[in-house]
């Protein structure tokens, strides 16, 4: 009976790992496929960069904004059932996305994607952790994160060749046949499991929504209209004053999304600060040179996706070594360390830039960028759940995640808004003359992220990580990737 038992857990958590997998990929794909598809939407559905900016942006912004949000509704209303309804969500728009008859639409249907994906990926890693016992939770999650890992070092390539061999539209109806069949499946296969306490914060939430977007959609207009346009000017004023109300409701509601006492340890300052600066310069940076190795160099969309898996794949290959030197020396130098290659690889990126630069010209910048990626990520996820007490580890890594995902557009807009006002589109010298100054800011920005994490304490003499189960449940809910 023992045994019979036995084996249905562990077919019980087979299931769990991989619909969690699929769905993790999905989502993840999703952050950076579209990036090679750019130069084709435009082409197919007009629009300027400002609209290009916005298939990028409203994905990132309402993921970013929803994610801690998500979590909670799956405690209350049922992981599984919140699963169903954020994978469905994420399926039905990826279809309407594939279907858009013009730009504004895909915009629309990229920020309903983002919605299910807030929903759907935080509670992956609570089912994971329901269905693995401890003793096997951390190969899961080596699994559950490697599954991802590849998806985002993949997403420009993917993007690229469905865009070249099929059309642009296929970025998006990938999710579909995988969407529809994970949803049986996780209806039959997945455990219900509640926290019905969790508190929800929909006034947080609101505050902090409607003031990103204020920023980011005068940032993005910013082009078009003038820093000192009405348009912008209320944009800024206007989501700056929002986003005071949101740290002012973080200091005194009972129960915040994000509750602003975190921020007055200098670990977890450190490394959140450290981490929005490292996606504002990377995803910034991505979002041009994908589209430089198309419109600049005259590459096509699977060459432009190739070209790229030096710097966006190089983390499958360096993270373990980045894991074992933050093991052996504390994460702060590994992080500290990896931001400084990253910025450094940026930098050689602007110094080579130009319409007939060749490929072994990018090459050392891709692969020091690459390298420095992957030191970033294998020690960031454990300096966020250290620096917080052990029932604030959720709310941490929740955190971190979704300032992440605000960097990132942050940096899509800015580095978007500084390409638009020195280069442009209509010629290969014209695009490298706009992106030169973008990278370097993008650099700068990344450099500054290592100045920060200096202010995270170092390891104690003699002192190692925490590798407890409690440490571990913790761990299973900081691998939802950007």
């Amino acid at each position: 009976m023992n045994e019979q038992h036995g084996k249905a857990d562990r077919g019980r958590a087979v299931w769990t790992l991989v619909i969690t997998s699929v769905a993790g990929f999905m989502a993840a794909l999703d952050n950076l496929v579209v990036t090679t598809a750019l130069p084709s939407i435009r082409e197919s559905l007009g629009g300027g960069l400002e609209e290009l900016e916005w298939t990028v942006n409203a994905y990132t912004l309402t993921f970013a904004v929803l994610l801690m949000l998500g979590a909670a509704l799956g405690d209350r209303f049922g992981r599984r059932r919140l699963f169903l309804v954020g994978l469905g969500v994420f399926t039905a728009a990826s279809a309407a996305a594939a279907l858009s008859p013009g730009i504004g639409e895909l915009i629309a249907f990229r920020a309903v994607q983002g919605v299910g994906a807030a929903i759907m990926m935080p509670l992956t890693l609570t089912l994971i952790g329901a269905a693995v016992p401890p003793e096997r939770r951390g190969a899961a999650l080596g699994l559950f994160g490697a599954v991802n890992g590849v998806a985002v070092a993949s997403g420009p390539l993917i993007g690229g060749a469905l865009t070249e061999h099929i059309s642009w539209q296929w970025i998006f109806w990938l999710n579909v046949p995988l969407g529809l069949l994970l949803l049986p499946l996780a209806r039959l296969r997945l455990t219900e499991s509640y926290a019905p306490r969790a508190p929800l914060d929909i006034r947080g939430t609101v505050l902090v929504s409607a003031g990103l977007f204020g920023i980011v959609y005068a940032l993005v207009n910013t082009a078009s209209h003038g820093w000192t346009s009405p348009l912008v000017l209320t944009g800024l004023i206007a989501g700056t004053a929002l986003l005071g109300l949101f740290v002012h409701h973080g200091n005194r509601a009972e129960n915040p999304m994000l509750p602003m006492r975190l921020f007055r340890g200098r670990a977890f300052l450190g490394i959140n600060v450290a981490s929005l600066l490292m996606f504002f310069g990377m995803f910034g940076s991505i979002f041009l040179l994908s589209q430089f190795l198309q419109n600049g160099l005259g590459h096509s969309p699977t060459e432009a996706g190739l070209r790229m898996l030096p710097w966006t794949g190089m983390p499958i290959l360096v993270a373990p070594l980045a894991g074992y030197l933050s093991d052996r020396f504390g994460g702060r130098p590994v992080v500290v360390a990896g931001l400084a290659l990253q910025a450094l690889g940026l930098t050689l990126f602007a110094v080579v830039v130009e319409p007939d630069v060749s490929y072994a010209a990018q090459l050392p910048a891709l692969v020091i960028g690459g390298v420095g990626m992957a030191m970033y990520f294998a020690p960031a996820a454990s300096l966020v759940l250290s620096s917080v007490r052990a029932g604030e580890q959720g709310i941490a890594s929740g955190a971190n995640n979704a300032l992440r995902e605000v960097g990132g557009a942050l940096g899509v807009a800015v580095l978007a808004s500084v390409f638009a006002a020195r280069g442009g589109y209509g010629s290969p010298r014209l695009f490298a003359d706009g992106t030169v100054p973008a990278l370097w800011i993008g650099a700068g920005a990344v450099a500054l992220g290592a100045l920060v994490a200096l202010l995270i304490p170092g390891r104690r003499s003699g002192a190692g990580p925490a590798r407890g189960p409690e440490t571990r449940d913790a761990a299973e809910r900081d691998a939802v990737a950007a």
